[in-house]
């Protein structure tokens, strides 16, 4: 079991770097404006002209991209609120948290304006989703501090290959701009957590390798609460937003190799051990990559 005391005191000690991390970001995120990437002169009264499907001009395939994206971006509250848990009041976490939220709050705001503006959506079916979603909440099951930073920095890359990758399939220039916009917000929120993390594992190699293992072995992303997520997830994976091989290519080897996994030295028993099993387990998710292609029939360069 996780010594929360213990990693309360980890995380304390690596305030001065999580105010650096902040003023670094501050400084390199430009801040924007959803309402500039929004074409809201082609927005109609859905109740004078309800909606058909055949107004929709993106192919099923995205348009499901799009909306399982947005449903994951909804229960933003539920993330707030874990990380909140974890950090006091005041600490450059928690002001950090404040910031992080009032940032990601602008994607939904964002992703669902172009959807309802440009009519890719039914938009009685993503409230409906978005009411379901936010009903059943997200929990990562992670339950300790140590583990949230790893799985913020997996998250966060994991939106940003998303994301981007949701709008280059679009085949809409609005659609790319607005999921561009996004995917950089997510990659700057990556650089934040990622850089916590690598300072935490300077000050305590073995509990966040340990924190690493258990969040590798155990990820999923937040959005299984979904109504019909794994079809929707299934869809997402074939034409190639985001599926095992993505998570191996874009998420889990590069987090190892930034975080210098491999060439870690002298560590103890116990974190040996956990660092093997960390650069062992990208070939167990590739294997599973590979069965899930030969099964849907994809082809893979």
């Amino acid at each position: 079991m996780p010594d929360i005391r213990h990693q309360a005191e980890l995380i304390a000690s690596v305030e001065p770097t999580v105010e650096a991390l902040m003023a670094e970001h501050q400084e390199r995120r430009e801040h924007w404006y959803a309402h500039e990437y929004v074409p809201w002169e082609k927005g109609r009264s859905f109740v004078a002209e309800p909606w058909e499907e055949s107004h929709a001009t993106l192919s099923p395939e995205v348009r499901t991209s799009l909306v399982l994206n947005l449903l994951t971006e909804d229960n933003l509250p539920y993330y707030h609120a874990e990380i909140a848990s974890h950090m006091p009041e005041g600490s450059a976490m928690s002001r950090w948290n404040h910031l992080w939220t009032a940032e990601e709050a602008q994607h939904s705001i964002a992703l669902r304006s172009y959807l309802l503006t440009s009519r890719n959506c039914d938009p009685r079916a993503l409230e409906d989703d978005r009411l379901a979603t936010m009903v059943a909440g997200h929990e990562t099951g992670i339950g300790d501090p140590a583990a949230i930073f790893v799985y913020t920095s997996a998250q966060e890359l994991a939106t940003r290959v998303s994301h981007r990758n949701a709008g280059k399939i679009a085949d809409d220039e609005v659609a790319y701009g607005v999921m561009a916009r996004i995917a950089t917000d997510e990659n700057h929120h990556f650089l934040f957590y990622r850089g916590v993390t690598e300072a935490l594992i300077e000050n305590d190699a073995e509990t966040m390798l340990d924190a690493i293992h258990r969040v590798f072995t155990g990820f999923s992303m937040p959005g299984t609460v979904i109504p019909g997520f794994v079809r929707r997830a299934v869809d997402m994976a074939k034409v190639g937003v985001y599926n095992l091989r993505i998570h191996h290519d874009r998420v889990l080897i590069p987090l190892i190799r930034d975080w210098g996994i491999e060439h870690m030295t002298g560590l103890s028993a116990r974190a040996r051990e956990l660092q093997e099993k960390i650069m062992e387990f990208p070939a167990t998710v590739l294997r599973k990559a590979e069965i899930f292609e030969r099964r849907v029939g994809m082809v893979t360069a």
